[in-house]
């Protein structure tokens, strides 16, 4: 004879499991995408706020030295030195030569390719591509 079965016990089936596994399937994939979308236009907008920064940093080192660094000083000119410059008052930015937010090194030319603009400050935005349209530069 067979043992008696007790109707009492707790737990899940498999099918009650498999059903709320299915549904936090959904909910992550309805949530994923719009939080990496979030976390995407923050760094444009980190992006953009940096270079807003520096523009404002190259503004002070221009009115020490009289000029915005060369396109071969970069902007390794707001950490250290460059030869030749008497009125330098740095660093006007401590330690290293900044990168944007997607960790790459931002793009500096003086002159400007540019009509109206003294210098181009760009980050390559997340493809790291400056010449995609991904392009991020000071206005």
């Amino acid at each position: 004879m067979a043992p008696e079965r007790k109707h009492d016990e707790s737990g899940f089936t498999l099918l009650e499991l498999l059903v709320v596994i299915v549904i936090l399937g959904l909910l992550i994939g309805l949530v994923a995408p719009a939080a990496l979308r979030q976390l995407g236009g923050a760094r444009v907008s980190v992006a953009k706020q940096s270079i807003e920064r520096i523009g404002a940093v190259l503004d002070m080192y221009k009115l020490d030295v009289g000029t915005y660094p060369t396109a071969d000083q970069g902007l390794k000119a707001l950490v250290e030195k460059p030869t030749g410059v008497a009125a330098w008052n740095g660093p006007y930015i401590k330690g290293v030569e900044p990168v944007d937010a997607w960790n790459h090194p931002y793009i500096y030319r003086n002159p400007s390719s540019r009509s109206g603009h003294d210098y181009d400050l760009c980050s390559a935005g997340p493809s790291g591509n400056a010449s995609s349209n991904d392009a991020i530069c000071n206005p």
